[in-house]
């Protein structure tokens, strides 16, 4: 019973979406990301690129023009498939690799300390080099929710909440330093520069599972995308560069 009441009103959430795209629909940060990851292969040619938190997921396919190395904390038979060379550590530890470009997708929200982690990509990065990431944040609804849930609970819920994502999340969460104004000085901190930030604001999607939460998550990020409210942000890439 409770599968197919969630099923009505993911149904009707996702009816919603396609009748009013410019409302509930999401602008896609994946494309974002990829995005600038594509601008910069093709102006640097990098030699080396480090995907951090990929597993065996990777942004990017193996190429014969870098050498593709992925870092996580995790190890799947398929991971020494993907990438060219695989570290299993954690980003908050010295990396024993040199890259040009250093990547990540909804990463960084799952380190305990992100001045450590950002620390490391710094001393991977060669002078020069670059990196793009997408982290959601940590003040939006769904975010906040996350944290007081709890991972044990959100394992539990997920195949009805949200039976896509089985396999592919639950993991704990911290959100250390995850809003764009936190992250943007974090980073500065650290020495980097050109510190790039774009935010987005609809992740309304986390509350299909009961209709009015959809409506109403979806009404309040309308309001902070229209007033810019970064604070409340769903999440957002953020780029930066080493100094040559």
């Amino acid at each position: 019973m409770l599968k197919k009441f969630i099923g009505w009103n993911r149904n009707g959430a996702a009816w919603l979406e396609r009748q009013f795209p410019g409302v509930f629909g999401a602008p896609s940060y994946k494309a974002e990301l990829e995005r600038r990851i594509a601008e910069d292969v093709v102006r640097l040619r990098p030699s080396a690129i480090l995907e951090v938190g990929g597993i065996d997921r990777p942004l990017l396919v193996r190429d014969t023009n870098f050498t593709y190395i992925g870092l996580d904390i995790e190890e799947r038979p398929d991971c020494y498939r993907v990438y060219d060379r695989f570290l299993v550590q954690s980003i908050e530890q010295p990396v024993d690799a040199e890259a040009d470009m250093v990547i990540s997708i909804t990463l960084m929200e799952h380190v305990p300390d992100n001045r450590a982690a950002s620390h490391s990509m710094f001393l991977a990065l060669r002078p020069g080099g670059v990196m793009h990431h997408y982290i959601p944040s940590k003040w939006h609804p769904y975010s906040i929710a996350l944290r007081v849930v709890g991972p044990a609970i959100q394992k539990w819920l997920i195949p009805y909440l949200r039976p896509a994502a089985v396999g592919v999340t639950g993991y704990p969460a911290f959100f250390n330093h995850c809003s764009p104004s936190d992250m943007e000085d974090l980073l500065r901190s650290q020495g980097f520069e050109r510190v790039d930030v774009r935010s987005f604001y609809r992740a309304s999607d986390y509350f299909a599972f009961f209709l009015p939460a959809y409506l109403c998550v979806a009404f309040f990020e309308n309001l902070c995308a229209i007033l810019n409210w970064r604070f409340f942000c769903s999440g957002f890439v953020i780029s930066a560069s080493k100094p040559r």
